[in-house]
C-alpha cells in the first residue's frame, strides 16, 4: 500500500472515532444550546472529512480486491503444496528478482523443537 494510503487509511479511523465519541458528549449537555451546536457541527465537518477520505480510498481498495482475486487460485495451488509453514524459512529475494522459499533441513526443525525460552509476538 503506497505511503499515502495508509496515512489516508489511519485518517479514516481517526475520523470514525471523532464521529463515534461526538454523539456520548452531545447526549450529556442537555442544556447547553451551543455546545450541542458546536458538537453539531464539529460532527458534520468530521463526516465531510470522513466520506472525503473514503473517496480517495475506495479506488485503491478495490484495485487490491481485484488483484487479489486475480492472484487467489496460485496462491490456494501454492498453499496446497505446502505444509506447514512453520517447515520454511522467511521467503528471500534473489538479485535476479526471483523469490525463493527455503524448507528447513531437519536438524533445523529439530533445534525448532527444543525446550527454550517461549516469547510472546
Amino acid at each position: 500500500m503506497p505511503r499515502g494510503s495508509a496515512h489516508s487509511f489511519r485518517m479514516k479511523h481517526l475520523c470514525l472515532a471523532l464521529l463515534l465519541l461526538a454523539t456520548p458528549i452531545a447526549a450529556q449537555t442537555p442544556d447547553n444550546s451551543d455546545a450541542d451546536r458546536g458538537l453539531n457541527l464539529m460532527q458534520e465537518g468530521a463526516k465531510l472529512l470522513f466520506n472525503h477520505l473514503l473517496g480517495q480510498v475506495e479506488p485503491n481498495l478495490q484495485d487490491m480486491a481485484d488483484a487479489l482475486k486475480e492472484v487467489q487460485p496460485k496462491l490456494m495451488e501454492i498453499l496446497q503444496m505446502m505444509d506447514d509453514l512453520q517447515n520454511y524459512h522467511a521467503p528471500e529475494k534473489l538479485p535476479n528478482g526471483d523469490i525463493i522459499l527455503r524448507r528447513k533441513t531437519p536438524a533445523e526443525l529439530k533445534l525448532q523443537e527444543l525446550p527454550g525460552p517461549q516469547t510472546d509476538l
